[in-house]
C-alpha cells in the first residue's frame, strides 16, 4: 500500500529509502511492485539493530538485489544519518517505531540540523516520531512521495508537535492522511494511520481518508486485500469528497481546527 500510494502516475522511481529499515521488507516490496528496471538507482536504508540491519543485507541477496544496488546501514537515523550523499529520494516508504525516546533537545547540535531546522523545534525527547517525519521530508526529492505508519497520538498532541505539524501544514507538504484499521501490525493493536507528504503539490489542500473498515478480518489480526488496497488507492487518486469515507480539507479548514491531523476530526 505505501508503494503504490507513492508511485500513484510512475512506473519508475530514481531511488527507494526507508530510514527505519528493519529486514527490508518495504524496500523489497518496492521492488516487487516496481520490477527491477522501476527502481533506476537502487535501495537505501538504514537500520539500528545490528543482528535486524544484517538480515536486511541477507535478505537484499535472497531477492536478488545486486550488492551494487542498495546501500544499507547500521546506524542512528536520527543523530547520526549515513545518506547525506545519496539523498535525495524520489520514493521514501517508512514504518517507524513508534513513540521511542531520542536525544532530542539534550543535543544542542540538533536543532541546527537541516534536517529539523526548518520546524524551529524539535520531537519531544519521549516522542521521537515526528523527528523520522522530518527526517524523511528533508530528504524527500522534489518530483516524489514519501508514505509513513504514523502512531495517531502525533496528529493531535499539542505542544512541540503540534508546531511540527503546523510548519508541515503551512508549507502543503501533506497530501494525506489515511486512518488504518486496527490489529494489522503483529505486536500493537492500535490502529495506526499513514502520512503521505509530497513537495510538489498542486493544490493546497489535505486529503483525510478513513480506510478504518477497508480489511477483511484474519483470526485475531485484519488484513489488507488486494481489494482494500485498490480501493485506498483508488481514493487517493481521485482525490474528491466520498461520503463517511473521504474529505478534501483546505488549508483554512485544518488551520481552524488548530492543526489537528487526526482523521475523525474530518471525516
Amino acid at each position: 500500500l505505501l508503494t503504490r500510494l507513492g508511485t500513484v502516475g510512475k512506473t519508475e522511481v530514481n531511488k527507494v529509502y526507508d530510514p527505519a529499515c528493519g529486514s527490508g521488507s518495504l524496500l523489497l516490496k518496492s521492488l516487487k511492485i516496481l520490477g527491477k528496471e522501476g527502481v533506476r538507482n537502487g535501495f537505501y536504508g538504514q537500520e539500528i539493530n545490528i543482528t535486524t540491519y544484517n538480515l536486511c543485507r541477507i535478505n537484499m541477496f535472497l531477492h536478488d538485489v545486486g550488492f551494487d544496488k542498495f546501500d544499507v546501514a547500521c546506524e542512528d537515523t536520527l543523530t547520526s544519518p549515513q545518506h547525506w550523499d545519496d539523498e535525495p529520494f524520489e520514493l521514501i516508504v517508512s514504518n517507524p517505531p513508534y513513540s521511542i525516546k531520542w536525544a532530542g533537545s539534550d543535543d544542542a547540535t540538533l536543532i541546527n540540523d537541516p534536517r529539523f531546522a526548518p520546524a524551529g523545534v524539535l520531537a519531544p525527547k519521549s516522542k521521537a516520531d515526528l523527528a523520522f517525519i522530518m527526517h524523511s521530508l528533508s530528504w524527500l526529492a522534489s518530483n516524489g512521495t514519501a508514505a509513513i505508519v504514523c502512531f495517531p497520538g502525533i496528529m493531535y498532541r499539542g505542544g512541540a508537535e503540534k508546531k511540527i505539524r503546523q510548519y508541515l501544514v503551512d508549507n502543503n507538504f501533506i497530501d494525506c492522511i489515511i486512518q488504518l484499521p486496527s490489529n494489522l501490525f503483529f505486536g500493537t493493536s492500535i490502529a495506526t494511520c499513514i502520512m503521505v507528504m509530497k513537495k510538489n503539490k498542486t493544490d493546497n489542500c489535505t486529503l483525510f481518508v478513513d480506510a478504518s473498515n477497508e480489511c477483511v478480518k484474519v483470526t485475531n489480526n485484519n488484513k489488507l486485500t488486494p481489494e482494500n488496497i485498490d480501493r485506498i488507492v483508488d481514493i487517493f487518486t481521485k482525490r474528491e469528497e466520498v461520503e463517511h469515507i473521504a474529505h478534501l480539507a483546505s488549508y483554512d479548514e485544518v488551520k481552524e481546527n488548530d492543526f489537528n491531523l487526526s482523521v475523525s476530526t474530518y471525516v
